[in-house]
């Protein structure tokens, strides 16, 4: 096995950025292949904590290449700061980061309207991070975008900037009633950004193919989750991007068959940020059992918001592993559930009591249906400091082993805090 993918299986936030720092370490290649800084991985290495939007984590193991891909969005100056945070920090990224020349660029412009935009949809609002992301797919597609290869050649780059800051000047004017920006102030920001840039600018296309056809170790991080993929999340409430294994491919510029193995990472509950349907979402005694935010390290890297915690979902995870293809599961934050009597899982959902044959296509039938729940006993004792399967508590094993058959899917990986040695291997990769 040469190249692994690794995914998220809920809405985001399920600790994929401590699966992606394990399996670095064995790695040569980290790609990122979609999203912008709205997504954010958190990596605690020695009692550090390192915070990534952009970069991949694997940046942090010296002798890996990291590549941000053409499918991503990248806003220079969330991207210059978290190069500043390694340089800070003595991590070396000369020779090491590398960027797609198709990246689209985000502008000052994307962030207003996204902000705008998302005030002015009131009770409907999606919950954007407000960070441009999505106004920034929006160009792309509309083919008035630029990008990193445009942003590099100062007399295009200025044709294209003068021509779409026209156009988003006079939509601030008319749909938002708010001031637009000034030509040459903005081409002097992004000028200096793409001095800066212009070191880690490369082929990244080229440069992991040639790594795939060298058979060396390739590791694609997802970023967010596969319920917030543009095409088949919650729609509405999703990211402007593809978040499957799919996006992997079409994110990056490499082909299918240089995917070898897909790892599906979801917590042991469920969590999500921003608004729209959460069918399991837990509220008031229930929810008082979970340890507070800060405790369950429950806030998001990005925005800082509370994420909205519920059981876990199995019918939905078994919806996601369809739709990505997964060969097997790393389940996340088990020590979470260490204090409970009684765990739920969600096997399934009925509306007007009759049980649904698949996962609903709406965001409105999401929200209509009742969770139908098979409830587990609790191990009531501290999984922290386990290192090993069989050391597990039988009924932590149990829940384990319910999943597992439910989903059909083997576990090969379990962690059960932070630390890069809480965690209990059940499959080797990349061996």
């Amino acid at each position: 096995m040469s190249s692994i993918a690794v995914v998220g299986m809920q809405w985001g936030d399920e600790g994929k950025g401590k699966v992606i720092d394990l399996l670095s370490e064995l790695a040569q290649h980290i790609a990122r292949a979609q999203g912008g800084n709205n997504a954010g991985h958190t990596v605690i290495v020695k009692g550090i904590e390192y915070r990534f939007h952009l970069i991949p984590s694997g940046i942090l193991y010296p002798h890996t290449k990291c590549y941000i891909g053409g499918g991503t969005v990248v806003d220079p100056a969330s991207l210059l700061l978290e190069i500043d945070g390694l340089k800070k920090h003595g991590i070396s990224y000369v020779k090491r980061l590398y960027i797609s020349q198709y990246a689209h660029v985000i502008f000052p412009y994307h962030r207003l309207i996204d902000q705008l935009s998302e005030k002015a949809k009131g009770s409907s609002a999606v919950g954007t991070t407000g960070r441009g992301i999505g106004p920034c797919y929006v160009d792309k597609t509309n083919r008035i975008g630029i990008r990193i290869a445009d942003l590099l050649t100062p007399k295009v780059f200025r044709s294209k900037l003068e021509a779409i800051l026209a156009v988003k000047n006079k939509e601030l004017e008319l749909l938002y009633q708010h001031k637009g920006f000034d030509l040459d102030d903005v081409y002097q920001e992004y000028s200096d950004y793409a001095e800066k840039l212009a070191l880690f600018v490369a082929p990244v296309e080229e440069m992991l193919f040639a790594a795939a056809q060298k058979k060396e170790k390739i590791l694609f991080e997802g970023a967010q989750g596969s319920l917030l993929d543009v095409t088949f999340g919650t729609y509405p409430f999703v990211t402007s991007s593809c978040t499957l294994s799919g996006g992997i491919c079409s994110g990056l510029g490499v082909g299918p068959s240089r995917i070898n193995s897909a790892i599906g990472v979801t917590k042991a509950y469920t969590t999500r940020v921003g608004n729209g349907p959460f069918p399991t979402e837990l509220a008031g005694s229930e929810l008082d059992l979970f340890p507070d935010h800060t405790t369950a390290r429950e806030i998001g890297v990005t925005t800082g918001r509370k994420r909205r915690i519920g059981w876990c979902d199995a019918f939905l995870l078994r919806h996601t592993a369809c739709l990505n293809g997964v060969d097997s599961l790393a389940i996340m934050k088990l020590d979470i559930l260490d204090r409970f009597e009684e765990i739920k899982i969600c096997v399934g959902y009925k509306i007007d009591k009759k049980p649904l044959k698949s996962f609903p296509a709406t965001a409105e039938e999401l929200a209509e249906v009742e969770p139908i729940y098979e409830t587990l006993p609790g191990w009531k004792t501290s999984t922290s400091d386990i290192n090993l399967y069989d050391e597990l508590p039988e009924n932590a094993k149990k829940y384990l082993r319910h999943l597992e058959k439910y989903l059909e899917i083997p576990i090969s990986l379990i962690s059960v805090g932070p630390q890069r040695h809480q965690t209990i291997w059940m499959d080797r990769f990349f061996d």
